[in-house]
This record gives C-alpha cells, structure tokens and sequence, in this order.
C-alpha cells in the first residue's frame, strides 16, 4: 500500500535545507536533508532525523510561525517501504523528481539518502 511524501524546501536565516517526510500512519517521519536531492548532486545525501512532523505538511508552502522562514514543495509523491532493513530503510518513491528505489541509512547515528539498485 502506497502512502505520500514530499520533499520541502526550507529556507530560514541563515540557509537552507530540505525536509524529506513520509506518511506514517497520523504524522510525517521526517529527515532534514543537507543537499537538494531532487538536483543535479551526487547521492548518498547527508541527512538528519528530526521530531515527526503534521500532516498537513503534505500540501502546505508558505511562512512558518515563530520566525522559522518558510517553505516551499519541490517535489512530492507516494512511496512504499519496500522493507525496514537493519540500519534503515529501503522504500520506493513515484514523485515528479524523485522515482525510484533509496535508501534512507543510518550509520551509528548519521543518516544519508542513497540511491537504491533498481528492481
């Protein structure tokens, strides 16, 4: 069974980073991302787990209350965890950029997206 992500892009002083959250269930799993991964950038992609998000991220750009900046979609989607693997995830995304089998792994307590061998 598919269920959505999306891919923000968070713009804040000072920087910027991208937020890749996933469905699950009544909130977003969410990974801040150091790098575009929807650009022309080389994969694995540093990445950070953060606290679950609402879903109402799914659909929404714009401010951020609190003076946190704002945000905008560059991608979004559904996906699948095709299965929960030891150190991660491997999951299948069908988005407007991203498509295609990666991997969400951790190594001790760093995270990265990685593009996954196809099926």
């Amino acid at each position: 069974m598919s269920s959505r992500f999306v891919i923000l892009h968070h713009r804040q002083d000072p920087g910027e980073h991208w937020d890749l959250m996933l469905e699950s269930g009544e909130v977003l799993l969410t990974w801040q991302l150091l790098k575009d991964p929807t650009g022309d950038r080389p994969f694995p992609i540093p990445a950070r787990r953060i606290g679950d998000h609402r879903r109402a991220y799914l659909t929404y750009e714009g401010p951020l209350s609190g003076n946190r900046g704002t945000v905008r979609r560059v991608d979004h989607g559904t996906f699948e965890f095709v299965e929960a693997e030891e150190n991660g995830y491997l999951l299948r995304l069908v988005g407007s950029q991203l498509c295609g089998r990666f991997q969400l792994r951790r190594d001790g307590g760093a995270w990265s997206l990685a593009k996954a061998e196809p099926d």
